[in-house]
């Protein structure tokens, strides 16, 4: 699940790019991107709680 998630932010931050540079649909891109982050850190931080 953790590398699905890691794969999810680099697709995401692959197509933000893409539209950044040719201005497609940008602000969604960029919004999708701000939400895989946030679940990445929320992930990131559950896991480490769960470790210790």
């Amino acid at each position: 699940m953790f590398g699905l998630l890691w794969g999810l932010v680099v697709v995401l931050a692959a197509f933000w790019l893409l539209g950044f540079s040719l201005h497609i649909a940008g602000g969604l891109i960029h919004l999708l991107l701000v939400l895989a982050i946030a679940v990445a850190v929320y992930n990131f931080a559950m896991n480490r709680d769960a470790r210790q």
